[in-house]
This record gives structure tokens, sequence and C-alpha cells, in this order.
């Protein structure tokens, strides 16, 4: 949303008499989720594009595939460079946080991106994120205000997280009340006091927190802020694990805000998907006394009656609900596993943990060493997993999940073999390709027999060699003798 654009648009609103926008980035936002598409298509927006996704790499370079984009006629910020050194990176970086100012919209920071193709497809991403992409933001806007009192929230894992209530102040055209503390340590490094004046700026333009105490300002009698030491909710004593931060609640069976989260996270999107069961509905649910564990879920049909009796949840709402647990029931073991909440079992370890375990059963049995020796699983992980189904009563929700029908066996992906011509032959594939993409060489292998294996070791047969490779693998590979095959080579092998 341009400067001008959104100046233009709020002296209308003043000259009706209508309440203005605060600022361009939460009135963009704000468009975007709206579902009438007349009005979304009224307002000024503009946009920029700053990458082009295509099935095959059809460009060595994100900065070719750029110029392209713009050859075509599509809006590509004109402010974008290419450099050589970590040294230009800084340049920029120096030169924009003065002349930002002069756009004609608003940004909050740079992101800097490996160029070549090759090496973002040798980092991949994680879960949520490339590793070849990295933003730097600019310093905040930053304001002072009171600080009211600390209160204390726990998260469905037991974490208890400190939050700063504060007296309402414009920042960055939004009224704050709140920002995060974090963790114990961070009120102790900000040495807070009640009642203390305090400067808060938004991280990355968006999430309010205190950045310092103006200590002149500190009445004598003021009382530190002391973390507790009993869980705010249950009154259990909090745990503190060595090496970590956060100060945890261990009473995840008896602790209400950990039961209300844990289902919560259970039925969401990325886990089990439910349709027709929301957040609000699980709080309502739980102080009902509907639902008290996971597997409450699957017991909802037998109490009809009870729904029928909640206000706004009719007929139609309760047949969805119900259809939508059903469903579930369909869900693959690792979305089983990513929902049952376990610390640390994010997405791509359940999926990993799934496929390396092939069922619950033998993932609950598993020693550390086991655990381990699957791919990306360390020790941290490993340990919350051993310490989960240590305890009897995740056992007997398992079990309960099980005779509800939950998956909780993974699905063997069968590979229909064209030809036996690479059995036995293990391979490892770096690079950019002209022929195919890295997934089609990869089906390829597979389906002639072949086994792909993630990293290069003296056991690996062959390494398939595109441009602009990994200089690690490369490297790695001519130091262990490995075979360097091209892909035309391997088309050659398939004849």
């Amino acid at each position: 949303m341009h400067r001008a654009a959104f100046e233009r648009l709020n002296k209308e609103r003043e000259e009706l008499g209508e309440v203005t926008y605060a600022n361009p980035r939460n009135f963009a936002a704000g468009t975007i989720k709206m579902q009438d598409s007349k009005e979304v298509a009224r307002r000024p927006l503009d946009c920029f594009l700053y990458s082009l996704n295509t099935d095959k790499i059809y460009f060595k370079t994100h900065w070719e595939s750029l110029q392209t984009l713009k050859s075509w006629g599509f809006h590509v910020s004109e402010h974008s460079k290419l450099v050589n050194s970590i040294n230009g990176v800084f340049d920029f970086i120096k030169y924009w946080e003065e002349e930002r100012f002069n756009l004609g919209y608003d940004i909050d920071g740079i992101v800097i991106k490996v160029n070549s193709y090759g090496q973002q497809q040798e980092l991949g991403f994680t879960a949520k994120s490339p590793r070849w992409a990295i933003s730097y933001k600019f310093k905040a806007e930053e304001v002072e205000t009171i600080l009211d009192q600390v209160t204390y929230q726990v998260g469905r894992t037991g974490a208890v997280t400190p939050v700063a209530n504060l007296k309402p102040v414009l920042l960055a055209g939004t009224t704050v009340k709140r920002a995060t503390l974090h963790n114990a340590n961070e009120i102790e490094r900000l040495d807070l006091h009640q009642g203390d004046s305090v400067f808060v700026e938004k991280g990355g333009e968006i999430i309010p927190k205190i950045i310092n105490v103006n200590l002149s300002k500190r009445k004598p009698d003021a009382l530190k802020i002391i973390y507790p030491t009993v869980c705010p909710e249950c009154g259990t004593s909090l745990i503190r694990k060595e090496g970590e931060v956060a100060f945890y609640c261990p009473n995840d069976e008896g602790c209400p805000p950990q039961i209300v989260g844990k289902i919560q996270h259970f039925i969401g999107r990325k886990a089990m998907n439910i349709d027709g069961l929301g957040d609000e509905t699980i709080e309502n649910f739980y102080q009902r006394g509907l639902l008290k564990h996971i597997s409450d879920i699957y017991t909802l049909h037998e109490k009809s009656d009870e729904l029928k009796g909640i206000e706004r949840f009719g007929e139609k709402s309760i047949e969805n609900m119900l259809k939508g647990i059903e469903q579930s029931k369909e869900m693959p073991f690792e979305k089983v596993l990513f929902g049952l909440g376990i610390r640390y079992v994010g997405e791509t370890v359940a999926r990993k943990l799934a496929f390396g375990t092939k069922n619950i059963d033998r993932l609950a049995s598993a020693t550390l060493e086991e655990l381990i020796a699957i791919d990306e699983i360390g020790q941290r992980i490993a340990e919350s997993i051993i310490e989960y189904f240590s305890k009897t009563e995740h056992l007997q929700q398992i079990e309960l999940l099980k005779a509800a029908g939950l998956q909780f066996q993974a699905k063997e992906i069968e590979i229909t073999l064209q030809s036996e011509k690479l059995t036995g032959k293990t391979f490892v594939i770096s690079g950019v390709f002209e022929k195919f993409s890295r997934e089609e060489l990869k089906d390829l292998i597979e389906s002639n027999g072949g086994k792909i294996l993630s990293s290069i070791s003296a056991k690996l047969n062959y390494l398939v060699a595109g441009d602009n490779m990994g200089p690690s693998k490369l490297e790695k590979a001519l130091k262990l003798n490995v075979p360097l095959i091209s892909e035309d080579d391997l088309l050659e092998m398939l004849k």
C-alpha cells in the first residue's frame, strides 16, 4: 500500500466522517483477509513479485529469473541488488537504513537470498522456512510507557510465559497494551520492578516487546518482580530442565490451559484437521466437562443430548462436527503423531519418526540409540519421546485412540518397479539438471530398484552430479573416490 494512496484514502474517510485506518500495513493485511472480492478490487493495493516458481528449473540463478519476470512485464522491485560478498550485503543494508524513508511505501527490512538455484536445492527447507534466505530487520520505532503488572500464561506444552501488561500507548499505528517478556531470564536481564517506566518496540513491526527500563523514573520503594515457583493455573511446582530457559508445569494431564491447548493442537489443520471443531468450541466443551482428554473427542457422538442443549450449537453444527471427527480417523500416522503434542516433535520430526519406526508400538518401546539412528533425530528429541511414553496416562490415551480407530501404522508406499537394473545400488543427487528435476531423477532411480541416500559416505555407489552442485559434497565424493555420473550416464545405465 503506497503511502500517498493510503493518505488519500484516509482523507476521503475523514471527509465522510468515517474512522480512519491506523497504518498501511494493517490496512493491506486486513484487505487480503476480506471475503468481499469487489471491495478488495476497489482498494488501491499494489504488488511486487519476489520469485518465480516452476516445476522444472529453467534458470541457474534467482537473479536471472527476476530479470525474466521484469522482461515479461511483471512488477518487480527495482531496489534488488546482486552482490558477491558479505560486505556487499552490509553496504546494501547500511544504504537502505536511511534511504527507506524516501520510498513511497513502508518496509521493515531486507531479505538476503542465496542466488544459485543449485545451492538453494542443496540447502533445502525446514518445516517453516527456506535455509537459503534470511531477513534483516531494521531497528523498530520505540515508545515509553508504564508497566502495570506482569501476568503469566501457561501454554499447551506447560511452558509458563510472562506477559507485561502496560498502560496503553500508541506504537507504529496501533494501541499497545501488552508485551511479551519471553521467560524468567528476560525479567532478570531487564531487572523489572513494579510500576517501572519501560521502552517498548515492535519486533519486526508486529510483536511488542520491552527493550529496557528508564531507571531514572523508578520509584525508590518499587518491588522487584519475581518469577513464580508454582504454576499460576494449577499450583504445581515448576521445573526447568538443564540447558533450557523456560520453566514448565509438569502437570500436563491436570493443568486446565495445558489440557485445552493440547486438544486445540490435536484438532488443528496441520494435525487431525477436524472440521466443525474450533478453539472456542473446545474451550466451551472443556468448561462443560464434555472434554478432559484428546480421546474424549471420539466419544462426543454418545453425548448428543448434552450437545443439543448448548446455545448457538444447532443440529447442523453437531452433524458437521461429528462428520469431521469421523473423517479424522483416516488421517495418516504422522499426522496423529504430530497431533499428540510431544515436546520437540513438529511436523517434519513426526514424519521422520513415523517412517523410521513404522508404528506407534515400535516408537513407544524404542531405545535412545534406536531413536537417534533415525535421520535428523537428536538426543533432545529422543529423550523427550522416551519421557512421553514412560507416563502411564499417555499410554492409556493412545490405547483409547487406537480403539476409536485412529491410524497408528505408517502406510507403506508401493513403488512399481520398471526394472531391477539399479537394485543394490545407492545414489545421492546434487545440483541442477537440464532434462529432469531432482524429484524426477529420484523417482527414476527408485522405480528401477535403486536407493536414494541423504549424505555421502564410502558405501555410496554413485553421486549424480548436475550444474552448481554443492562444493562440500563434491569434495567429499572425490576424497572417498565415489564415482560421479551425469543424468545422461544414469540414462545409459537404464538402457
